[in-house]
């Protein structure tokens, strides 16, 4: 369905957050509720009740608006550039930001690290490696800076739907998992889910 992203609609939004769920928000602005899909990374940061102010893109499709919402430009930027490789949709470029942190994400895509990408939710060998192909040229330099000493680690999918088939929240599972992975990229799908259980639990 083709899918449409307008960038000068609802470039912020800010108000008070009456809602909160795994995957998305309900912000109350001007006696509108507005509902925003946004990254965990991003839903981590909100609290209900509190005002609450958030970087948006509104894509629009022919069944309907969707907006998404980030805490920091830097997501929206990824979010942006994801977006525009074809294959990659708002939902699985939601997956990446809440799978791999933004420094981490641009360093695998500047150096070619397809592999890395294959952590996140949706994202398998080939798509990874068109997201490489068409945005290793284009990733900006302070999302590469810090070089290359961490990688993502591939078994975190894994993991996390592990973790989840036990009953865990999905949201909880991939920010633990996710901060896991990233400080140790060699780490084995058991031990991930040993470490992730210590926190979980």
């Amino acid at each position: 369905m083709p899918l449409s992203i307008l960038k000068p609609v609802i470039r912020f939004l800010q108000g008070r957050l009456v809602d909160k769920r795994e995957d998305r928000a309900v912000i109350l602005t001007g006696g509108i509720g507005f509902e925003v899909w946004c990254p965990t990374p991003t839903l981590e940061t909100l609290r209900e009740g509190e005002e609450v102010a958030l970087h948006t893109r509104l894509v629009v499709r022919e069944d309907g608006f969707t907006l998404y919402g980030f805490h920091d430009p830097v997501y929206l930027e990824l979010f942006d550039l994801l977006t525009s490789v074809s294959g990659v949709g708002p939902r699985v470029a939601l997956g990446m930001l809440a799978a791999l942190p933004p420094s981490l994400l641009g360093r695998a895509v500047a150096e070619g690290d397809a592999k890395a990408l294959t952590a996140a939710p949706g994202v398998g060998k080939r798509l990874a490696e068109r997201i490489v192909l068409e945005l290793r040229h284009k990733i900006p330099a302070h999302l590469t800076a810090g070089g290359g000493a961490h990688r993502a680690n591939p078994n975190a999918h894994e993991a996390i739907e592990a973790l989840a088939a036990l009953g865990f929240r999905e949201a909880q599972v991939r920010t633990v998992v996710g901060t896991l992975a990233a400080q140790d990229p060699e780490a084995p799908v058991e031990e991930l889910i040993r470490r992730a259980l210590r926190q979980l639990r």
